[in-house]
C-alpha cells in the first residue's frame, strides 16, 4: 500500500475486499422472535449464508458498519436487546469488559452474526463515515458486513404505513447488489432514502463509495418485505 492509498481512505487496490449485505431487524435472534416463521427462518438462512461467504475467503479482519454510532467499537464492548424486551447481552468482540462501549442495535446484530459463524478473528465496528477509513488502517485481506434495511414503507402495515414509492427505491438497490454495481449504490438519493425509512441507504452508499475502481461479483441472495420492511441480502467480492 503506498502512502497515497493509507490516506485515501480506500483500501489498496490488489488487497480483496468481500462484503456481505444483511438487514439488522431484532427478530434475526431467535431468543427475540420465538416461536419461528417461515419468513424468518428464509430470511436467516440468507444471512447464514451470506456471512459464512465472507467468511471462506478468509479475512484478516471483519468490519462491521451499521447505519448508526459513532466511533469504532472493538473488545469488551457489547449490545443488549433491552430494547425489544429480552435480557440478552452480545458481546461485539472477546468478553464484555467493565466500562465498555455499548454498541448500537445494528453492531450488536452483526456481532451475534459473526458469533453463529464461529468467527474468533479481528473485528471493527464502524458507522458509515468511518468505513474507507477503516478498511485503509487494516491489513488485507478484509471482510466487511454491511448491515442496514430496506424501506420501512412496503405495505399499510409497515412501521411507516404504505409508500408507493417504496417497492421501487427497494427494487434499485436489489438490482445494484445483484450487479455488483457499487457506482449505483454510491449515488442512492440519501433524502429519499430518509423519507423512505430506508435506513441501510448509508451503509450502502459508504459501500458503493468504498469499492469504486473495483471490479465486483455480486450475489443477491434474498429481496423480500414479509413484515413490510424491505430485506436484502448479498454477497460481493471486489478485486
Amino acid at each position: 500500500m503506498t502512502t497515497e492509498q493509507a490516506g485515501s481512505g480506500v483500501p489498496a487496490p490488489d488487497a480483496p475486499l468481500s462484503i456481505a449485505f444483511c438487514p439488522c431487524p431484532p427478530l434475526l435472534l431467535p431468543a427475540v422472535e420465538g416461536r419461528a416463521a417461515p419468513e424468518t427462518t428464509a430470511l436467516r438462512r440468507a444471512c447464514t449464508e451470506a456471512v459464512e461467504t465472507l467468511l471462506a475467503t478468509g479475512p484478516a479482519a471483519v468490519v462491521v458498519v451499521g447505519p448508526e454510532g459513532a466511533g469504532r467499537y472493538g473488545d469488551g464492548d457489547s449490545g443488549d436487546l433491552r430494547g425489544v424486551g429480552v435480557d440478552l447481552r452480545v458481546p461485539f468482540s472477546g468478553g464484555v469488559r467493565p466500562g465498555g462501549r455499548r454498541t448500537p442495535p445494528a453492531l450488536t446484530i452483526g456481532a451475534w452474526l459473526l458469533s453463529q459463524a464461529a468467527y474468533a478473528g479481528l473485528r471493527l465496528g464502524v458507522g458509515p463515515d468511518d468505513l474507507g477509513t477503516a478498511l485503509a488502517d487494516l491489513p488485507g485481506p478484509v471482510g466487511v458486513l454491511a448491515l442496514g434495511d430496506g424501506s420501512a414503507r412496503r405495505s399499510v402495515k409497515a412501521p411507516g404505513y404504505l409508500d408507493d414509492a417504496a417497492a421501487g427505491f427497494d427494487a434499485s438497490v436489489a438490482a445494484a447488489l445483484a450487479a455488483g454495481d457499487g457506482g449505483a449504490l454510491a449515488g442512492l438519493d440519501a433524502t429519499e432514502g430518509e423519507r423512505l425509512l430506508a435506513a441501510g441507504v448509508p451503509v450502502w452508499r459508504a459501500v458503493g463509495r468504498a469499492v469504486a475502481g473495483r471490479t465486483v461479483t455480486g450475489e443477491l441472495r434474498y429481496d423480500d418485505a414479509p413484515f413490510g420492511v424491505g430485506y436484502l441480502v448479498a454477497s460481493w467480492t471486489a478485486r
